[in-house]
This record gives C-alpha cells, structure tokens and sequence, in this order.
C-alpha cells in the first residue's frame, strides 16, 4: 500500500510538471509562429545559417519540448514503462547535449567568436540584395537599437560599397543618404561588441533561466525514472 501510494505520489508530481512542460513548449511554439507570420521579413543576420532565425528557433524549440512533454504525460497516466524510459532518455540526452554545448562554448569561445565576425562581414556583402530583405532588415534593425556600425568597424561597410559609405540605419539621426554625405554623423561602435556587452548585462537573467531549465529537467528525471522503477516493482510482485 505505500509503494502504492508513493507511485501515485510520484506520478502527480510528474504530471504537475509535465503539464506546465508542455504548455510551456506550446507558448513557445506560439511566439514563433506569431513572430513567424507577423515579422516574418525579418532573418538572421548569418550568411551561413540564413533559416537560423529567432522565429525558426522558437518554433523548433517548442516543438520539441512539448513532444517530449506529450510524450512523458501519456507514459505517466498510463504508467508505461517504454514511454517513461524513452521520455527519460530523451531528457537525458538533451541535459547532456546541453552541458556539452556550455563546455565546448567555454572552451572555443575565441575561435567561436572569430568564426562569427567572419560569417556575419559575409552577410554584409548580401545586405539591400535581392532576395535578401530578410538580413537587410535585421541589420537595420541592430544597427538602430544598438547604435553601431559594421561588424568590428564602420569600415566593414567601405569593403561592401567600396567606397566611403555605410548603410542609412549607421546615421545618429535617419534621413535619405545619409550614410554617403555625413561621414561625422555615424555611429562608430562595432555592432558585434554592443551586442557582447547586452548579453553580458543580461548574463544574470540568462544563468536564472538556464539554472530553471536544467532543475525542471532533473526534475522530469528523477520522476520518471523513479515511477518507472515503482512500476517494474509493482509487477514484479503481481507475476
């Protein structure tokens, strides 16, 4: 009777939290499709990733988190033990891949960092071409809200045009041409170093909400494994 209700214990815990997953996942997977329909002119800024946009990424992300969530609900009102035991080496897997992702981060983050100014200096030679409204706008965009200019230098924009110019979106204040007549009213900050310094302002509330996924992971693992061991024990006794 209390391995009984212990499982049973164990299996409103789980459930409780593959709930919330799971909705979790659909709002994600929401704000993508939103973004996606709404602001879909806008792309990512990689010459190499073009479908590696904010919207994309939600989209994927929460799809697989609320299959994953889909997946461990079933497995505990039902109390299969194939599902629970594939819902908890999915989550295993991912946890892992995740370390593994912050480790190698760490590790190569110089040769992460000079990897991407160079994939993004590519993408500036498709800014305002056809086809390519996506990266155009999002440069824009950046440049704007972020007051900067180029890559690592105003000069990266020389090479693109090559001539003295720089994209209107690189003006203190916006008005037609004005990244051709007005070279002392542009932005001089690299792009890429403002936005370093963003994430690094915000690193606080990235470690919270990295630190909250990783323990409602543990979580998921702890709970399932724990109804999968109730369950091989509850029939085990009845065989």
């Amino acid at each position: 009777v209390g391995c009984c209700c212990l499982c049973k214990i164990k299996k409103h815990k789980l459930n409780g939290l593959l709930v919330f997953w799971t909705l979790g996942g659909c709002g994600i997977l929401g704000v993508g499709v939103w973004l996606s329909v709404t602001q879909g002119s806008f792309a990512t800024l990689s010459s190499s990733l073009p479908s590696l946009s904010a919207a994309n990424l939600l989209i994927a992300v929460g799809t697989i988190i609320m299959v994953i969530g889909c997946l461990g609900c079933v497995g505990a009102v039902k109390e299969s033990r194939p599902l629970l035991l594939t819902f908890f080496i999915l989550l295993l897997l991912i946890f892992f891949l995740e370390i593994l992702s912050i480790m190698l981060f760490f590790i190569y983050q110089d040769e992460i960092d000079h990897y991407a100014q160079q994939d993004l200096k590519k993408g500036l030679q498709l800014f305002g071409t056809e086809g390519n409204v996506g990266l155009t706008n999002a440069w824009m965009i950046v440049q704007t809200d972020f007051r900067c200019c180029g890559v690592t230098n105003l000069t990266d924009w020389f090479e693109v045009y090559n001539a003295t110019r720089v994209p209107d979106s690189c003006c203190l204040e916006y008005s037609d041409n004005c990244g051709l007549d007005n070279p002392g009213t542009w932005w001089t900050a690299p792009c890429y170093e403002r936005v370093k310094d963003w994430l690094n302002e915000n690193l606080v509330a990235l470690w919270i909400f990295a630190l909250c996924t990783a323990l409602t992971q543990i979580l998921g693992l702890v709970f399932s494994m724990t109804m999968f061991c109730q369950a091989v024990k509850v029939e085990t006794f009845y065989a």
